[in-house]
């Protein structure tokens, strides 16, 4: 399998777990809203879905230091290491037992789902390209800025200067600001769209995407 189609496989499934797990956890949150409540199964199922995303979450950050084959096979190693480490010895508390029991499920599901991924090397060796002689590089040419409202300007102007990212909860992306006025996430989306500004998409999603204008956003604020 080439890394392009394993890392579109594995970051699929890392999405969906965390996705059920964030709608498990507001599952879990409703019920306690509301007095008298039988929450006990609701509370195992949030243990569950935690265990099971955690090990798909840490295959994303090993993915991103070390690439697809590599991340991929440090994240079964240390997940079998995990799972081998359990001893039998239990806690005079329930809930530690149960998350400790919920660990190992999902470690044991992330291992099974993940058994037989034989990965391509992501950079085939390449023969040397013949040396030529460097070139001055062109002028850049200058950045058309095309027109935009006031409010699309606030949008812009937000997104430079007070931390904007976009991040999931549950099924829904949302708009984070470090400081000062924060978007709508419609209008962050829309100028995404237009190329006026880009998220950046290396990041996983559910960590939050720093979003940055382009040279064309920049363009517009500098008009």
């Amino acid at each position: 399998m080439d890394a392009k189609a394993a890392l579109r496989i594995l970051t699929n499934r890392a999405t969906a777990e965390a996705r059920n797990a964030a709608s498990e956890r507001e599952r879990l949150a409703k019920a306690l809203a509301v007095g008298g409540s039988q929450v006990d199964h609701l509370m195992e199922a949030v243990l569950v879905a935690d265990a099971v995303a955690k090990p798909w979450n840490q295959l994303m950050v090993r993915i991103e230091r070390h690439g697809v084959r590599d991340g991929l096979a440090r994240a079964r190693e240390a997940a079998t290491d995990s799972l081998l480490g359990y001893g039998i010895a239990l806690s005079t508390s329930l809930i530690v037992n149960s998350s400790r029991l919920a660990e190992q499920e999902g470690l044991r599901r992330f291992l099974g789902a993940t058994n037989g991924m034989n990965i391509e090397d992501e950079a085939p060796a390449e023969e040397p390209a013949p040396e030529v002689e460097e070139q001055p590089a062109p002028a850049p040419a200058p950045v058309e800025a095309p027109k935009a409202t006031p409010a699309q300007k606030r949008t812009l102007t937000a997104i430079r200067d007070n931390g904007i990212a976009l991040v999931w909860n549950g099924s829904k992306r949302m708009v984070t600001c470090k400081g000062g006025e924060k978007p709508r996430v419609d209008m962050v989306l829309w100028v995404i769209e237009q190329g006026w500004a880009t998220e950046d998409r290396a990041v996983y999603q559910n960590t939050g995407r720093e979003v940055v204008l382009t040279e064309v956003g920049q363009a517009i604020l500098a008009g």
